[in-house]
């Protein structure tokens, strides 16, 4: 198409004041539905909380968690202003959206999702927008014999950007969708893609390299939860979560001891917490292997389903990957860099 055409703003009327007690599952589903009945009146295309970041003449951009915002931020440039819904230490798993999170949806101009299950929560609400506005899943350039599946041969997986050459095709969906957008950047969206790629190619051969140096008898990964399974077959691991691919799933005691029995057999020496996620189960495997004499040490947290903190080098897709990287190659036995990639990470 060419240039951008935008309705003007109108007044959002909050309908939520007009809604009896009710419980919180009951309110939430209430108010989505309110949410969608209204969604013609909503536009409040600056939230309060972005205003000061806010380029007056680009589009508004919704990204629901943190690696997708940082390919839109890098792709679109200055012609989008991007929100990212999904916060540092937020598990995207059980997150609900809040009313404001609603709001700041029903501002947007286009929204990118991930798909395959991650918003879980969020799926009727994304499923309703997509009617008056382009959503995009940006999985949805993987072939399907990329995609990992479950034992019914569904694509229930959704951690692809643990693998940087999934996340490459993440980012090339990401500039087909903007290119589509707004043609008359096109050419623009297409040229940040590539500068991009180029940056994740190097991160790729650095992961490669790095984690070829863990002896292979110690290329087991215990993490809190499955999340990490596109980065085991893109790297050669043996990986285990404590919980599934969702936090929503429970680990119960059969599951712990499973695990210790793993790691005392194998000789294990680190298991890793993960940054949205309570590090109890991973502290019980500890307990667990000592009390059978083996210590295992407790390695760095790692970040799975959300990056590090907001404007840290950690906070963006590649210092996310980097300190995997990084983190998992010393604490198994092999030669990493400290500071790692280019000398960035903050404090081991």
């Amino acid at each position: 198409m060419g240039g951008l055409a935008r309705p003007a703003p109108k007044q959002f009327h909050d309908p939520v004041q007009f809604l009896p007690p009710m419980n919180s599952l009951l309110r939430f589903l209430a108010i989505s539905a309110c949410f969608i009945l209204t969604l013609s009146a909503c536009s409040d295309p600056s939230p309060a909380s972005n205003a000061e970041d806010r380029n007056s003449g680009a589009y508004d951009v919704v990204a629901t968690a943190g690696m997708i915002g940082d390919i839109v931020r890098h792709v679109a440039g200055d012609a989008a202003n991007v929100v990212v819904l999904i916060g540092p230490g937020t598990d995207p798993h059980i997150f609900v959206p809040s009313r404001d999170d609603l709001r700041v949806l029903a501002s947007a101009d286009i929204i990118f999702t991930n798909g395959l299950h991650l918003e879980g929560r969020m799926n009727d609400v994304l499923e309703r927008l997509s009617s008056t506005r382009p959503v995009h899943p940006v999985t949805n350039l993987l072939p399907q014999e990329y995609l990992l599946l479950d034992e019914k041969g569904q694509a229930t997986d959704p951690h692809v950007w643990m693998d940087v050459q999934g996340w490459i095709k993440a980012t090339e969906a990401v500039a087909q969708a903007l290119a589509e957008f707004d043609d008359k950047n096109a050419d623009q969206y297409q040229t940040n893609a590539g500068d991009y790629i180029r940056q994740l190619e190097e991160l790729d051969a650095y992961a490669r390299q790095t984690l070829a140096t863990i002896p292979a008898e110690q290329r087991i990964l215990v993490t809190a939860h499955d999340a990490f399974r596109y980065m085991a077959r893109a790297y050669e691991f043996d990986v285990h979560g404590i919980q599934g691919i969702s936090t929503a799933s429970e680990a119960g005691l059969l599951d712990i001891n499973r695990l210790v029995d793993m790691i005392v057999l194998r000789r294990i020496p680190a298991v890793f917490p993960e940054s949205t996620i309570a590090d109890r189960n991973v502290r019980a495997l500890v307990e667990g292997a000592a009390s059978r004499g083996h210590q295992v040490k407790v390695g760095p947290y790692l970040f799975s389903d959300a990056m590090g903190t907001a404007g840290t080098y950690e906070g963006t897709y590649i210092g996310m990957i980097d300190h995997n990287v990084t983190s998992i190659t010393r604490a198994l036995g092999g030669e990493a860099p400290e500071r790692g990639l280019h000398g960035k990470l903050g404090s081991p």
